[in-house]
């Protein structure tokens, strides 16, 4: 048993059953045994691996379309680049690497990260080699226009899940079965966001991310006040739809009630969800990974850098570019959606 199943068992005897997003904040961020407060959960040695430490190639065609959305917006001379939960910080690194080859982007940049882990700030720093500020929270960015980048961000923020039976909606929580975690059920709760929901069928579940919506309610009414553009890419689907709650240990799957506070926790994405939140700004159709990498040229770019490699390299080069962009692999498993300034230019690849 985890430090943290412990405290978690101890809490719910006394209190009660606790709702799956209270569950999932205390196994992603509690201060002492939170999985993010205490490791660097990234890559090999971690639980799992994103696409910027698949290949530099992602964050440099993120970091070229950011360009481009600077540049159709009138070359603003100051504006906040941004971060939403930055890992190592590979993706920033690689777009500002990228993005010096548009004369003015990085000079006009004030980059600002949104992290809340003290240890991965630490990593970020070491990164990134470039002059950069933390918040812990998107309300403490400065004003002016707003680039931003959100990689496998929403999919960490907790939800809370609906389960329909007959006619009513039940909350799903955590409580205790002889001992240990168990999932159970409320007794019949009014969720009005439910209410129009008739394509759930009798036990089908719904999850509900409400820090995501705020977050890009917050980020649209940023862009359509005061221009920019943010390019969100995550794993989920365009309206939510059954339990997606799962946990990964060692690059494998495991119960997320099994391990918490060692285990990566996280939902499918609701797309649709956040395109609505965004509003008055612009939003783009949902599209995959795969085509919107191709879109923005990462084949061209993988030729490129292929030229210079030989045998074990550039059979690594050439997997890493498929693993990205094949729709077996996270090219369709994984989506993307901008937000830009009302009736303005949409980003490149969309």
């Amino acid at each position: 048993m985890t430090p943290l199943a412990s405290h978690l068992i101890r809490r719910i005897a006394s209190e009660g059953p606790i709702t799956l997003a209270d569950y999932m904040a205390e196994c992603l961020m509690h201060p002492q045994h939170g999985y993010y407060s205490t490791r660097d959960p990234f890559g090999q040695k971690g639980d799992f691996t994103t696409a910027p430490e698949i290949s530099q190639m992602f964050g440099e065609m993120i970091g070229l379309a950011l360009a481009q959305c600077w540049l159709d917006q009138g070359r603003p001379a100051r504006f906040v680049l941004a971060e939403l939960g930055p890992g190592r910080g590979t993706l920033m690194a690689d777009a500002l690497r990228a993005a010096r080859a548009v004369p003015g982007f990085t000079e006009a940049a004030e980059l600002h990260l949104i992290e809340t882990s003290a240890h991965l700030r630490e990593i970020q720093k070491k990164t990134i080699a470039a002059p950069l500020t933390h918040h812990d929270s998107i309300g403490q960015l400065p004003p002016g226009p707003l680039f931003l980048i959100a990689n496998e961000f929403f999919d960490a923020l907790p939800i809370r899940q609906y389960q329909r039976i007959d006619t009513t909606w039940h909350e799903r929580q955590v409580g205790l079965r002889q001992e240990a975690l168990a999932i159970g059920l409320t007794a019949p709760v009014t969720v009005p966001e439910l209410e129009a929901r008739r394509d759930v069928a009798d036990g089908g579940i719904v999850e509900i991310c409400a820090p995501a919506r705020a977050i890009t309610a917050e980020i649209g009414a940023r862009i359509a006040q005061s221009g920019g553009a943010a390019l969100i890419i995550d794993y989920g689907g365009w309206q939510s739809l059954g339990d997606t709650l799962q946990a990964l240990k060692g690059h494998s799957f495991d119960d997320p009630l099994a391990h918490p506070g060692d285990a990566d926790l996280t939902a499918h994405v609701d797309f649709q969800a956040l395109a609505s939140a965004a509003a008055p700004a612009s939003t783009t159709p949902m599209t995959t990974q795969g085509v919107f990498l191709e879109r923005l040229g990462i084949t061209a770019r993988a030729q490129v850098l292929a030229q210079g490699l030989a045998e074990d390299a550039l059979e690594a080069h050439i997997l890493a570019h498929r693993r990205l962009t094949h729709p077996e692999e996270m090219g369709n498993l994984f989506k993307a959606l901008a937000i830009y300034p009302p009736e303005g230019p949409a980003p490149p690849g969309f």
